[in-house]
């Protein structure tokens, strides 16, 4: 039986930080004024992609450390940041830093695997340990713990006139309950579940089985059902939706056109798994909000959730993500029963 769409308790959103290569502090600029934009509108969050090797965002952490100081409430998170580009022990650091910073906000997305293009980008990144570096599910536990409060050491204490902690500091408590694992496999989210994370869900899934329908709502809601029936708070388990949702309320004539050219540009590669790892891509979503709310409502996933983070996509101008934001917040929000935040 299709479950009951719970009401939305919290909105946010998803960027990727674009910028020109030959003036790369203008799109950073960008991203932190739609932060900003965000805090005034009431969202509950606000994350942003990970990108190496990128015309994106490639050190998030560094992002928000500044959009922490630019704003005073809303949620700070990664959407994700790929460990295997990652020593845990320094992002654990670097992490604790920015979360005391921001007085408590930051919620890091991360997920594993090697990295993109690993044998053309590995002698940079680990020229000495290439072959023995782990890209498993040991990488997030190490940082996990790391986070917690395990012992980084056996030492601790005075030598000379400087004092060392044998955990990593700044140690900022509430963190640990803060993390997030970004995964698309049924696999992912019963790990992720089983170690008290929370779980990003997000427009790409794994079709595991050759011969189960290819429905990405019914594959996405067994990865969430996978995920709380292994979490320690079972139906409470923090779990975040985030398709790619574009509401066209006050938009432009050209703005439309633009955004239903973009979805039907991306909608192919929603029909079959892509690749080896069998992706399937949910397709995007363009409309008015009230058309948006009710294929949401109908989406099997998106009723076992109470907290999004809507994907802006990648390749629109700062004055688009100001439309897309102005309406998700003031029309698409509350038609899905959101209140923003004071």
């Amino acid at each position: 039986m299709p479950s009951t769409p719970r009401p939305l308790r919290k909105l946010g959103f998803l960027t990727i930080g674009l910028f020109d290569p030959a003036d790369p502090g203008r799109g950073h600029e960008s991203t932190l004024e739609i932060i900003e934009l965000g805090e005034r509108l009431g969202f509950d969050s606000a994350w942003v992609r990970h990108r190496h090797l990128q015309y994106g965002i490639s050190s998030p952490v560094a992002v928000l450390a500044a959009a922490s100081q630019r704003t005073r409430r809303i949620a700070l998170g990664t959407a994700v940041t790929p460990l295997g580009w990652e020593n845990p022990l320094r992002l654990a650091e670097d992490l604790a830093t920015v979360d005391v910073l921001s007085g408590g906000r930051l919620n890091p997305g991360v997920s594993v695997g090697p990295p993109l293009h690993y044998d053309q980008v590995k002698d940079a990144l680990y020229p000495d340990t290439a072959d023995a570096e782990d890209f498993s599910y040991e990488r997030v536990r190490r940082l996990l713990d790391l986070v917690r409060g395990k012992p980084a050491t056996d030492f601790s204490g005075v030598e000379g006139i400087e004092v060392f902690s044998d955990v990593v500091q700044p140690h900022s408590p509430g963190l640990g309950r803060r993390l997030w694992y970004g995964g698309g496999s049924l696999g992912s989210a019963r790990w992720a579940g089983e170690h008290g994370m929370n779980f990003l869900t997000s427009s790409v899934v794994k079709a595991e089985s050759p011969e189960a329908p290819l429905d990405f709502a019914e594959i996405q809601l067994s990865h969430i059902r996978a995920f709380r029936a292994h979490h320690p708070d079972g139906e409470a388990a923090r779990v975040s939706q985030g398709l790619v949702v574009i509401p066209t309320d006050s938009a432009t004539p050209r703005q439309r056109a633009k955004y239903e050219a973009y979805a039907a540009g991306r909608l192919p590669r929603t029909t079959s798994p892509q690749g080896p790892a069998r992706l399937l891509f949910a397709p995007d979503l363009v409309g008015t909000s009230a058309e948006l709310a009710e294929r949401l409502h109908a989406h099997a996933a998106f009723r076992e959730v109470d907290e999004v983070a809507f994907a802006l996509p990648f390749t629109f101008e700062h004055e688009d993500y100001v439309q897309i934001l102005t309406d998700m917040a003031t029309r698409l929000g509350p038609a899905l029963g959101w209140r923003p935040a004071g």
